[in-house]
């Protein structure tokens, strides 16, 4: 499968810049540093999902538009041929030395309107057991569909195999990697009341 990364930092930008707000303001509404938002726009930083839902907040907009196409109305399909040739979005685990531990392949980017966004998720191995934690509003579904996956929520680590899920509130504390040294693909959908 060939990945053509989609960069959100420009998209971020060009949001900003759309609304004639400065990156400052933008830092103060999401409580953001001036220096994060700097890194991200310019894609020195692949961040995670919960500074982008702080960006989105800040922007007014929700957060598929950083990965929208187009916009319909109606029913939206999405091919499995499809999705194999469309873009990826990659995130950081919040490690420096780390910039992708997860490739999102969204699966509506083209519906208006959506207040969930539902992903394919490859998850790459990774020995980096130095995870951060974040927290966003809104509530998360996993569906593991390959491999074995950890989710740390609060003060719990969870193991979920194949054909396993799970269903959580995202404001608590959380972080969802493969386990050690194992690869994986889930099926996610975040939901994020706008």
């Amino acid at each position: 499968m060939s990945n053509n990364n989609t960069i959100v930092g420009h998209k971020i930008r060009g949001i900003r810049e759309s609304k004639n707000l400065s990156v400052e303001e933008i830092a103060e509404s999401s409580g953001l540093s001036v220096e994060q938002i700097n890194s991200i726009e310019n894609d020195q930083n692949l961040p995670s999902l919960g500074p982008l839902i702080k960006i989105a907040r800040a922007l007014g907009v929700r957060l598929g538009t950083f990965m929208d196409d187009n916009d319909a109305l109606g029913p939206v399909v999405c091919r499995a041929e499809d999705r194999e040739r469309e873009s990826s979005i990659s995130f950081s685990n919040g490690a420096t030395d780390a910039r992708k531990h997860m490739e999102y392949h969204p699966l509506a980017q083209q519906k208006a309107g959506r207040h969930m966004e539902p992903f394919v998720i490859d998850i790459n191995p990774t020995e980096n057991l130095d995870y951060k934690l974040s927290a966003h509003e809104g509530e998360e579904f996993i569906y593991v569909m390959q491999g074995e996956v950890e989710i740390e929520y609060g003060k719990e680590k969870y193991t979920l195999k194949e054909g396993d899920s799970i269903f959580y509130d995202s404001i608590v504390k959380h972080h969802v990697h493969g386990a050690p040294g194992k690869s994986a693909k889930i099926l996610a959908v975040v939901y994020i009341p706008f």
